[in-house]
């Protein structure tokens, strides 16, 4: 759970470094929903921390973000979107390669629980 919305991209940033599947996944609502660079989706956290976990292992075991720009938009509330720019550098290909670098963009909508928040549903997608 999150304090402010606000704190998402530095939060998310800092658990990917740290290849914290579990970490990531707890940032999610019991119903959240992810859609991950590689095109995996999943449901819940528990799935979200597996599929983190595999991507981690594989072509993001060496995987580095590095923050962009940021835009944060409330929505009333009780709900908020926020969307971050990244650049991934470290990828890895099937070989154990390295695969150079993209730019990726993280979008995530947040809803509020409590004196916290929580994300409904985010995708990472790579930047076309």
């Amino acid at each position: 759970m999150l304090a402010d919305p606000a704190d998402l991209p530095r939060r998310f940033a800092a658990l990917w470094g740290a290849h914290d599947a579990r970490g990531i996944a707890a940032l999610f609502a019991p119903d959240g929903e992810f859609l991950s660079l590689t095109g995996g989706a999943a449901q819940n956290p528990k799935e979200i921390a597996e599929l983190l976990a595999g991507e981690f292992a594989g072509a993001f075991q060496r995987a580095r973000l590095v923050t962009g720009r940021t835009r944060l938009r409330p929505m009333g509330d009780s709900a908020a979107v926020v969307w971050q720019r990244f650049v991934l550098s470290g990828l890895v290909d099937a070989q154990g390669a390295e695969a150079g670098r993209i730019g990726a963009a993280f979008c995530a909508t947040l809803e509020r629980v409590g004196a916290g928040w929580q994300i409904v549903s985010a995708q990472f997608v790579v930047e076309g």
